[in-house]
């Protein structure tokens, strides 16, 4: 395998140094390191997981791959935030490489170097987790042209037949935030800043209900072999879970595997959402796959909180999502809304 020209962190080894999200500074303190739950913002990412949430995430790794991979795989990790900075981050890594380690399924390489996303580094890989990557993950603030390239790269990787995958925070980038211009004045439309990036991984951030709040999820396909560790008749999660602006998200893109079942949340869950946020549709998809151009992308909206990753079929769904994103896994990626 050829060796990365930027700094990677393998497993929880080795330190790639600080690397200080660039954000308004908090008005809280920063979580040490160990801290489990919430998040921060304008704080440094923690890189090491708390030993307890690891040793927790590794009982619930299943034994076995759900397809036999084809061939070696190789997956980049990228744990890079640009906004709020999630303290999960380093255990959704960790399982990442740990379901690859234990199952077969692929090997792991971890980074919070964004510079890591070119043509020459990606072609090791066969497909790139987004590890809850916030803002404008990708971007060099001082180097346009360096941005531009990155920007590239990924749409290049994915649409040229390899895979990506993302979890929780991956979609609240690359877009307006919708606040108001004014202070007391109407929000504005959110918008994303990154059409190509927001198609791909499926829509953008618009709200979410926040930790902890339990929500009712349906599986929209049963049949599908992403969903087979789920209940048909569904399940509840007690997660931060986002939502999608209104225009941002549509099944006539992806396929659905798993979303809010709308109808049986409190109408007390329900009011917390502003009207400006709440779809019109009530459709509030959690996890999905998409074909971009010959690549595969699988997203999953939940992974905010430290303990969903204790969850066997939580675990067990990321495996399956990989592994599709890898090629590995087939299934039925047309459509929701054909």
């Amino acid at each position: 395998m050829k060796k990365l020209k930027v700094p990677i962190c393998i497993g929880a080894v080795l330190l790639c140094g600080l690397l200080f999200a660039q954000q308004t500074p908090s008005t809280k303190p920063c979580p040490a390191e160990g801290f489990s739950g919430g998040f921060s913002y304008g704080c440094p990412q923690k890189h090491f997981a708390n030993p307890s949430d690891i040793s927790a995430m590794m009982a619930a790794l299943p034994d076995k791959p759900f397809a036999t991979p084809q061939s070696l795989r190789h997956v980049l990790v990228l744990c890079k935030a640009a906004g709020w900075v999630h303290t999960s981050i380093p255990l959704a890594s960790k399982m990442v490489e740990y379901l690859g380690d234990k199952t077969g399924a692929w090997m792991t390489d971890i980074t919070y170097d964004p510079a890591a996303i070119t043509p020459e580094n990606l072609k090791q890989y066969d497909a790139l987790f987004l590890d809850s990557t916030t803002g404008e993950f990708l971007d060099d603030p001082n180097d346009k042209a360096v941005s531009g390239l990155r920007r590239q790269a990924l749409l290049t990787f994915v649409k040229g037949g390899k895979g990506l995958a993302g979890i929780h925070a991956a979609t609240d980038s690359y877009h307006t935030s919708g606040r108001p211009a004014s202070p007391g004045g109407p929000p504005t439309v959110a918008t994303g800043t990154w059409p190509e990036f927001n198609e791909m991984i499926g829509g953008f951030f618009k709200f979410h209900w926040t930790y902890p709040t339990l929500i009712p999820v349906k599986i929209d396909d049963p049949h599908s072999p992403l969903t087979s560790m789920f209940p048909a008749r569904g399940y509840e999660i007690v997660d931060e879970t986002y939502t999608f602006a209104q225009d941002s998200f549509s099944r006539k893109r992806v396929h659905v595997l798993t979303s809010i079942d709308y109808k049986k949340m409190s109408a007390e869950d329900k009011a917390k959402e502003p009207a400006s946020t709440r779809r019109t549709d009530g459709d509030y998809a959690l996890s999905y796959i998409q074909r971009v151009g010959d690549g595969r992308v699988f997203y999953e909206a939940h992974g905010h909180d430290e303990k969903i990753y204790y969850s066997r079929p939580f675990v067990a769904h990321m495996l399956a999502g990989i592994q599709y994103a890898l090629g590995d896994l087939k299934a039925d990626d047309s459509p929701s809304d054909k």
